[in-house]
């Protein structure tokens, strides 16, 4: 016969499994929590890797056009159309697709006139061209592009040739002209200039349309420039208001066109010769090749004696002399081509080298960056070379993440934060650094306020409060903690910082007068006779104190009147202003300390109170007994032991004041500096991804540079929170023992 299961033993199998069941729930909950982190960490990852690579190029098979006797080349932004510039005064269109010749068209040379050397214009759709007889011709041309459907077609045309003789009534051999430039600015000013002998003849030309006829009138200004010995290369900036020049002695120079035939500031010998020379996009920066193969960009800045020219970065350079220097039209990268057929890619702001390779034989006889800085063309007697090109974030380097940039327009490297500007020639500036200081900052000035306030408030809750208030206090401070961020944000910038700033003073005078009022009550309580106090309730003295805190509050309202007329002449923020200096922003680091503080001491009071709650009577009871007194107790047993507890509270008010985005979002300028001064605002990192984010296109370096910010705000808090796990293990063994 079979035995009975006893009730016993079926509740002791349900009990059994209940707590199987339990314990595999709550394993695969904090598994899947752990998985649910790292899966955001590596999604982050992903989208931040692809900042920190380089640039990818590939080698297209080669084109075989006739091409022997091409001077000059450009290349439509799609990459599908190129124009090449023959010495007899042709251009010719080319499909690079196939090679076919899509169109012609000639210049308008005489008989037996041929063209010597020519050059693309940089950020200008023309051609310059130096002829038999001295004479710069400026070529224009254009790509229309037109779609039938979805089909696109681009369609090359050439417009009206232009010659400008540099010296009229002469007509100088071309071998006695070693450099010349011309190009035409966004204003429609076209400008030509040419080196010969001891001099350099500049021409510029300004258009405008007759109203009447509607024809094109020419005012035309000529005027010549000293030029230095040896000078056989030529730069014009794309704004036509300086012109660079450099020598075979290694020697730069650089002119303001707008100061008419001004004297050159000069940038002594410092190397091998100068081969190559071009402005980049934004017209400040300026790219040196060198005989050596060495690579340098120059600034030309204003010094108290005059403009002057300070070298920038260097770069390790090619194996051969520069000869050609491609400037890109997007961004501040170039191209550098040796005489050995050498090609190297390079991102002047962040001093990168993307790329180097040989493609060549030898230094090619024409070469163009294409508009989108995605492709080049190499040409030579064998034929066209293209290059595809696959660089999407040249201007991000870790130096340029972290370190000092030395920005074009700027006097110094600086840290600096500004993802846009008001033109197309606008360099990002992705500089961390002052988001991460900003971050730091409020963090700061917040927990100024929430650790004392928290953890003391906590302290007297627990310790001293009488329990009826309690029940009543302790829930009033936890509900903060649902208070939006958001409200608090907007009462932080609409309400609280006007005040703040038409009352400063106020606020200094209350920070002084309330803990002195505080302090001269509880003398005063104490010195009470033994009767009347005891008539008091222990813990309810709490209610006296609130009563002086108010009154110290309007006192020191009451007196911010009379004490700034006093101390400050009247205003506080002009007196700032006048001895140190330092301006004062109403939205400002004392406002969000306020604001963010109000935040984060229900969370500090909360964990803190808790911790206080949970040390055992028995140790509170025992220290009494030996004749302690109550704040002695506190002080050396009961703090102690909650100190653990306590440091986990400060270490989550911090990560809640670190990631918190709404209220420095309102509450300050969300400027991006870097100062620990509490008068002025700042930009965090949260805050920054909120900003930003919007506006960033997808994929983009801003928007990759975001997902950067929030893996260091994940780095920055899980740093921390270890260290604090690590402190508070050792706080727990310490103290176990009490």
């Amino acid at each position: 016969m079979s035995r009975p299961i006893s009730p016993a033993s079926t509740t002791s199998r349900r009990r059994r499994l209940t707590d199987r069941l339990g314990r595999w729930a709550v394993m695969a909950g904090g598994l899947s929590i752990i998985g649910a982190i790292l899966c955001i960490l590596l999604f982050i990852l992903l989208e931040v890797l692809p900042l920190f690579g380089g640039a990818r190029v590939e080698r297209l098979p080669p084109l075989r056009p006739e091409c022997s006797s091409a001077l000059a080349l450009a290349e439509d932004e799609y990459r599908s159309t190129a124009l090449l510039l023959d010495a007899d005064g042709t251009v010719r269109g080319l499909s690079l697709d196939d090679g076919s010749e899509i169109g012609r068209w000639a210049l308008p040379l005489e008989d037996g006139q041929h063209l010597r050397r020519a050059r693309t214009a940089v950020g200008a759709s023309l051609f310059a061209a130096l002829d038999d007889r001295g004479r710069i011709w400026i070529v224009p041309y254009t790509f229309e592009v037109r779609f039938e459907g979805d089909l696109r077609s681009i369609h090359p045309t050439v417009g009206q040739a232009v010659a400008i003789d540099p010296w009229p009534g002469t007509e100088p051999d071309p071998r006695s002209i070693p450099a010349f430039v011309a190009g035409r600015s966004p204003e429609g000013i076209e400008t030509v200039a040419a080196v010969r002998g001891g001099e350099v003849s500049v021409v510029r030309r300004e258009g405008s349309e007759n109203f009447l006829s509607g024809e094109m009138e020419w005012d035309e200004t000529r005027y010549s420039l000293p030029a230095p010995a040896g000078l056989d290369t030529l730069a014009l900036g794309p704004d036509h208001r300086r012109l660079f020049g450099g020598s075979r002695s290694g020697a730069l120079v650089v002119w303001s066109l707008d100061d008419g035939p001004a004297e050159p500031a000069l940038a002594p010998a410092e190397g091998a010769g100068v081969t190559a020379i071009e402005v980049l996009i934004g017209g400040g920066t300026l790219v040196v090749g060198r005989a050596d193969g060495s690579l340098e960009t120059w600034f030309p800045l204003r010094g108290h004696d005059g403009p002057k020219l300070v070298r920038v970065h260097r770069f390790s350079g090619q194996r051969g002399a520069i000869r050609s220097i491609l400037a890109s039209q997007r961004n501040k990268g170039f191209i550098a081509i040796d005489d050995g057929g050498g090609v190297g890619l390079y991102y002047a702001t962040s001093r990168r080298t993307l790329w180097t390779g040989r493609v060549l034989e030898g230094a090619p006889a024409a070469a163009a960056f294409s508009p989108k800085a995605d492709g080049a063309l190499l040409l030579d007697s064998a034929g066209l070379y293209r290059l595809s090109i696959d660089n999407p974030h040249p201007e991000i380097s870790l130096r340029a993440l972290f370190g000092k940039v030395w920005y074009e327009g700027y006097p110094a490297p600086s840290y600096t934060w500004q993802s846009s500007g008001g033109s197309d020639d606008f360099e990002p500036k992705l500089s961390l650094v002052p988001l991460l200081i900003g971050t730091l900052k409020g963090t700061f000035y917040s927990l100024i306020l929430a650790i004392p306030l928290g953890v003391f408030g906590a302290m007297y809750t627990s310790q001293f409060l009488h329990p009826s208030l309690k029940r009543v206090i302790k829930p009033i401070v936890e509900i903060m903690a649902a208070l939006p961020s958001v409200v608090l944000g907007f009462l932080a910038g609409l309400w609280l910082a006007p005040r703040i700033e038409r009352s400063f003073t106020g606020l200094l005078l209350a920070l002084l007068l309330i803990p002195l009022a505080v302090a001269a009550a509880g003398l005063a309580f104490d010195r009470l006779p033994r009767a009347l106090r005891a008539r008091l309730r222990p813990g309810t003295e709490v209610l006296l104190y609130g009563v002086v805190i108010l009154l110290a509050a309007g006192t020191a309202t009451a007196l911010a009147g009379p004490t700034e007329r006093l101390f400050f002449g009247g205003s506080f923020t002009q007196w700032l202003v006048d001895t140190s200096g330092i301006p004062f922003d109403q939205r400002n680091a004392i406002v969000v300390g306020l604001a963010m503080g109000f935040a984060v001491i229900p969370i500090i009071f909360s964990v803190s109170e808790d911790a206080f709650s949970n040390v055992p009577r028995n140790l509170i009871s025992g220290s009494l007994a030996l004749g302690a007194n109550r704040w002695q107790t506190v002080t050396r047993i009961v703090l102690p032991t909650a100190s653990p507890g306590i440091f986990s509270a400060i270490m989550i008010g911090f990560g809640r004041a670190v990631g918190e985005t709404m209220i420095v979002l309102m509450a300050t300028g969300n400027t991006p500096i870097m100062d620990w001064n509490p008068f002025n605002g700042f930009r965090t990192l949260s805050a920054n991804i909120a900003v930003e984010i919007p506006e960033a296109p997808f994929g983009g370096t801003l928007y990759r540079t975001l997902f950067l910010s929030a893996l260091l705000l994940f780095l920055l808090t899980f740093v921390v929170n270890t260290l604090a796990e690590v402190v508070r293990s050792r706080l727990r063994r310490r103290y176990a023992n009490l």
